[in-house]
This record gives structure tokens, sequence and C-alpha cells, in this order.
């Protein structure tokens, strides 16, 4: 559109099919939406007069010119907005806009800045995708260094009935393989139906419905918790196995520990899988060398399995404790659903690829967990309570020598950084869920680092929280750990079973036996774990689910609620019955300020900057009306602004270009009544380019008061103002120390 001008910083190229789109949190307008904008578009003409005369009335030149061209934009080393050039040579205040004021804030804001980087732009996120060599460790790592607790946690069960109980490991192990293989291949077959992400979210709500699919994401967010808990826990047992003098610090440990994730997550996912990479492969490394001189060792006496020590049976040999057995050692099976839930991580061809190392994964994760189990059985080893099983046989195969050393090293490392699977796959849950209305829409926010950075902090707190009151023992958090995943595992099968179903194609027969084996194999794990780990703590777990489904069902009520309430209708919007036009000051519009003096002021005038009216006639005003979109709220404060009749400049940030346009041709639909000014901002940012564009403004004419309107949702509970943006809040507190700007809010009470 000829009036509409486009503030733009760089190029912003289009999206990569099932990228994060940053654009997903300003929703669009359906049909039946447009054809009422453009009914509401007909009253404005009724009664606003000729749009020309809005667009004369300007008393500044809105259109600023060009931000730097695409070669000269690049975040500065604090900030995360490059500059806008400013008139008249004054310096910029773009970081001014970003940077906090006190000495102590700024320099918190630095450190910041230091420990992530520099902000990326939009379409760097095509730069963040994983190679399979580097997908392989970062989705992986929790599935694979499930090995050092998997096995033990079976043979701590197995362990109460004696010599008898342990007996059945082999039997045990033999068949968790199978239900790795058959869960395994189950997960190829969800990748292929489902190119861009599959997840057990979207395959059961695709599929079964939407609590399905609720259900199912609360026992994926609930494991990916305790995947962080469990992880970390194991691996400070691997280290206090090593150095029993670190006993004692286990809790504060593992707290930093999660720190430290936090921090490298919030980086983004290439550099927190470049980080967290060489421990995985490390620990692969140090395993298939234990097993391999194991193996070596046990030849030599013919493979004839050393005598367990001496035990006490303090249970019965039964199909209840061998179910329990079974349970536990399918713990060994967490984090496989990763690389399904992360296609969107990978480079081109992202569904091949993706395929390609979940078969890698599947095949070490079941070569490792066959050969400590075999190990375990001819080394005659039995869980302790003061070093794991692990250790034991790095002891009888390494030593005591550094290869011992290493080994342990490389388990904890592996340990302590296979969390770093959650938080890939925990913040990308978060924002389908908040795409769909059942999650904070905070929680689709990608950050400087093109991460979702609200769900990785949520994910490091509530992990904290549950590490801290576990005290850190892994045996206290096994128990809630297999529900949520083997429930997130059944539905999703059961999901695909029905996708194949309705789809009929090619092979879609052998694609259905196999997702409907893994979706049976893991109903029987996952009620044999809520039966008889139920008074264990698996209630826990439950719990959280039951309330997981309430908050998200009541969430998605509200933002229904929200949604009905913002939506347009006719005679919605209050107009003025009588015609309205601005006022023009036609010796003033567009006139450029007097040069200053030494002093700062004009010769024979007083500061344009200062704030000396003391009568009506003494203020020139313009309007600025700030908005996201096109609703009930935006337009309200529009109508407001052109019944103040005087000139109006409505402000719109736009995350990408495809956004942009869209958000113009809306403005068309409408009518283009008022004069509009879009910024596109590839960092994300809102507050700051709004800051920055209105100082611009400002400086363009001191003696002009900007009154900026801001339409802003007020909630009857102080519990909802969460599920909001608070963007008027931040925007009147970024204002309110700028001169001859006044801030007003147009209220929309839900």
């Amino acid at each position: 559109m000829a009036d509409t001008h486009r503030h733009r910083s760089g190029s912003d190229g289009p999206q990569h099919p099932g990228a994060a789109d940053p654009s997903a949190l300003l929703p669009g307008l359906d049909a039946e939406q447009l054809r009422v904008l453009h009914r509401v578009g007909r009253e404005w003409g009724r009664v606003s007069g000729d749009p020309e005369l809005w667009r004369r009335a300007l008393p500044v030149q809105p259109d600023l010119g060009s931000f730097p061209p695409a070669a000269e934009v690049r975040p500065t080393r604090f900030g995360r907005l490059v500059r806008i050039p400013r008139l008249g040579g004054q310096p910029d205040a773009a970081e001014a806009a970003e940077l906090p004021t006190s000495r102590l804030s700024r320099a918190g804001y630095r450190t910041r800045r230091v420990l992530l980087g520099a902000a990326l732009r939009s379409t760097a996120i095509a730069h963040e995708r994983m190679s399979k060599l580097l997908a392989l460790p970062v989705l992986s790592a929790d599935a694979l260094s499930s090995v050092a607790y998997g096995p033990e946690a079976m043979l701590a069960v197995l362990v109460l009935g004696g010599v008898a109980g342990l007996r059945y490991s082999l039997p045990i192990a033999a068949a968790i393989v199978f239900l790795m293989l058959a869960v395994g291949v189950s997960y190829r077959q969800t990748i292929r139906a489902y190119p861009h992400g599959g997840g057990s979210y979207i395959v059961a709500s695709a599929n079964l419905g939407r609590v399905p699919g609720l259900i199912a994401a609360a026992g994926l967010t609930t494991d990916y918790i305790l995947t962080v808990a469990v992880s970390i826990a194991s691996g400070v047992a691997a280290i206090t196995s090593a150095v029993p003098s670190l006993t004692a610090a286990t809790v504060p440990i593992g707290v930093l520990v999660i720190a430290a994730l936090l921090a490298g997550n919030l980086r983004g996912i290439r550099q927190a899988g470049a980080l967290f990479a060489a421990p995985t492969y490390a620990f692969l490394i140090a395993l298939f060398a234990l097993v391999a001189v194991g193996l070596h060792d046990a030849a030599g006496r013919g493979f004839q399995p050393t005598p367990t020590p001496r035990l006490n049976a303090t249970e019965g040999v039964g199909l209840l404790l061998v179910m329990r057995a079974f349970a536990s050692g399918s713990t060994a099976m967490t984090g496989i659903e990763a690389i399904s839930n992360a296609v969107p991580a990978f480079k081109p061809v992202e569904w091949r690829n993706a395929r390609t190392t979940l078969t890698w994964m599947v095949g070490l994760l079941i070569a490792l967990f066959a050969g400590t189990v075999a190990l375990v059985h001819l080394d005659g080893v039995v869980p302790g309570t003061r070093e794991t099983v692990l250790s034991q046989l790095a002891h009888r195969s390494f030593g005591s020598g550094w290869m011992y050393v290493a080994t342990q090293a490389a388990t904890a490392a592996v340990l302590l950084l296979a969390a770093n699977t959650a938080y890939n796959d925990f913040p990308r849950v978060l924002s389908l869920l908040a795409r769909d209305d059942h999650a904070p829409r905070i929680f689709m926010r990608l950050g400087d680092r093109l991460a979702f950075s609200n769900g990785i902090i949520l994910l490091s707190v509530a992990a904290a929280l549950v590490y801290v009151a576990f005290g850190g023992e892994t045996a206290s958090l096994i128990p809630l750990y297999a529900v949520g995943v083997f429930l997130a595992f059944t539905l999703s099968q059961a999901g695909m079973v029905v996708h194949w179903w309705r789809l009929h194609d090619r092979h879609w027969r052998k694609s259905l036996f196999f997702n409907a084996t893994g979706g049976v194999l893991s109903a029987v794990v996952f009620i044999t774990a809520g039966i008889t780990k139920f008074t264990e703590g698996a209630w826990v777990a439950v719990l959280a689910i039951g309330l997981f489904l309430l908050v998200t069902m009541r969430i998605r009520h509200y933002y229904s609620a929200v949604r009905t309430a913002l939506r347009l209708h006719p005679h919605a919007i209050e107009l003025p019955m009588r015609p309205i036009s601005p006022h023009v000051d036609d010796g003033a519009a567009r006139t450029p300020v007097p040069a200053a003096g030494p002093s700062g002021k004009a010769a024979g005038e007083r500061d344009p900057e200062g704030e000396h009216e003391e009568t009506p006639e003494q203020l020139r005003h313009l309007s600025v009306v700030p908005l996201g979109t096109l609703d009930l709220a935006g337009m309200r404060a529009l109508a407001y602004a052109a019944s103040l009749q005087q000139p109006v400049l409505a402000l719109h940030v736009s995350p990408s270009d495809a956004e942009a346009e869209r958000f113009t041709g809306y403005w068309s639909v409408w009518g283009d009544h008022l004069p509009l000014e879009v910024l596109v901002s590839p960092y994300r940012a809102i507050v700051a380019p709004l800051v920055n564009y209105i100082e611009a403004l400002h400086r363009q004419r001191p003696d002009l008061t900007l009154t900026v309107i801001l339409p802003e949702i007020v909630t009857r509970h102080w519990w909802h103002r969460p599920l909001h943006s608070g963007l008027a809040a931040r925007l009147r507190r970024a204002l309110r120390p700028l001169p001859r700007i006044v801030v007003t809010t147009v209220p929309f009470h839900v």
C-alpha cells in the first residue's frame, strides 16, 4: 500500500516447514471476521471522512527512512536490536530502550548477554538446526544414558526374591529388548506419517481427540520433568560412588547442574548440542569398552557365571515381582520418543534424518542394555547401597586405574547432561499446547537465541523442586518415572493405529501391526507400573496428570471466552454519530523545529523539549495507537483516538515480513482510514522498537505532545493475568521517563 510504510531490520526470509513461527503470537482473522472487518470499515468511512485528510493532518513525517541495509544489520554485543538512525545526528537509544537504568541492573544485563550471547534474527532458525551426528547425542542422551540405571532398577526389584529372583533377569531383559525394538519401529512409522513432527500430543490429538491428546501431553511433561531429576540424581550417584566424601553435597551439586543446563539451553539448540555432544560420545566409547573387556574376561572362563553373594530373600518370586521388575527395567526406554517430537530441529530432509538417527539410537540402546545385563549375569553383580551396578562392573573390568575413573566420569557427565533431551522437547510440547490455547501464550515466544526460553525456565524450576523434594535419591524418583512416559507411548501408538486404519495407504497393514504391537506392550508396562508402584510414589504422577488435565482445560475455556469477547461484530465499535475529522494545524504540520543554539534552545524560544505549556492552545497533539491485531480491543482504541479529532498514527510491530503483509492486508480490508506504520522486528522484540520509534518521532517534532493510546485487556481475577502478555504495562513503564509523552489505556474488560 502506498500509504503504509514499513521499517525493516534487514531481510527476513521464509520460514522452513515445521520451524517455530514467531508470528504465531499474532493470530490471524478468519473469513467471517474479515467480512465483519470490512463492514466495520464501511461504518468508519461514514463518520471519519476522507482518509487523505487524516494523512495530511499528521504533524510528522512517519516514514523515517530505512533501517541499515541487511549487510550492516547485526545485534550489538550487549543489545538485541539494530539501531534506528536518529534525526539531526542525535545518538540513538535502541540500547537505552533495552538497557536498565541502574548500574547494578546494567551489570546484570551485560552478564546475561555474555553468558547467553547476542540475539539471533528469526531467519537464523534455519542455521540452528542439527545434523544427524549432532542430533544423536542431543536427542538420544536420555535414552542411552538410561542404561546406567535401567538394568539396576530391574535388579533392585529381583534381588528381593534372592538368587531365585535374579534368575529371571535374562528373560525379563529379553522382553525389554523386544519392547525397545517394537516401540522404536513404531516411532519410525510415526515420523513417516508426521514428517514435520509427530510427538505423542500431536498424534493423540489428531486421531483420538482433544482429551486423549492432553493426557498424552500430561504424561510427556511429567516425564520430561522427571527425566531431568532422575538423570541428575543418577549422575550425582555416579560421582559419589567414585568420591564418597561428596555424598553430603548431593542436593547442592544437582541444583548447580540444573543451573548449568538452564544457561546452556538458553543459548539455543545448536550451541547446547555442541556443548553436550562430547560427553555422550565419551559414554558410548567407555561403555562399549566396558562390555568388550567384560565379555573377553568371561570368554576366558568359558562364559561361566560368577556366583552371586549370599542373598536373603525378603519376598516370594511370583508374577507380581516379575512384572514390577519388568516395569522398573523398562525405564531404560525413557527418551525414545524424543526424536519424533523434535523432527523440525533436524536439517533438511528433516524426516529422513530423524528416522536415520532414531535407528542408530535404538540399535545402540539395545546393544548397551543387552551387554550390560549380560555382564551383570556373568560377573554375579548385585545392586548395593554404596556403589552403583555400573561402577561395580567397571571395577571388575578395569580395576581402580584411569579407565575406571574415565568410565565413571563419562557416566556421570552423560547422566547429568542427559536431561538436555528434556530441554529440547519439553519447551516444544509446551509451545504446541500454548498454540492450541491449553497453556499461557508466553510459552510460544522465542527467546533471543531462538529457543523457547520460558519453557526452559519452567522446566528448570520444576525439576529443581522435584529433585530437592526427594533429596536427589534415584530410588525414590524411579517409581514416578514409568507412569507418565508409558502413558504417552500408549496413546501415541493407539493414535497411529487409528491413523493407518483411516488412511489405508501403501503398506498400511504392516505399519498398523508395528504400531499396535508397540501400543499393546506400552500399555502393559503402564498398567503394571501404575498398579505395582502406586503406593511407592506413582500416585504422585497420576495426581500430577489429573491436575494438568484440569488446568489445561480451564485455560482453554478462558481463552475461548476471551476470543469470543474480542471478536468483531457490527456496531460493536462505539463510533460518534456525527462525522469527525482531525484538526489540521497548517502552520505547524511537518514543520522542522528551529535549530537549537548552544544552550539547546532555539533563538528567542523556549526549549522545545521542555514541558512549559500553560494554556490549551499551546499544546499540539499526535495520537499514536500501537496495535497487535485488529480485534475489538484494538478497534475501540482506534475509535477512541479518532474521536479526539487530533492527528492519529497507528503502529504495528511484526516479527516477519509475511506477518507484516498479512496485517497490511487486513488494514486494506478495513478501508485504510488512518495512517499506518509497520515495524518489522526480526529479533522478536516489541517494546524496544515501539519506544525507539516513538522517541524518533519526538525528536522530529520536540514541540509535539505525543499521546500513546494502548488497548489493554483487564481481567476479572488476578490469576488470569499471566495468560496475557502485559504489553501495555511494560510499554507504560518504558515510556514514562520520556518528556512530552502521554500514555493512556483503553481498557477492555473480560
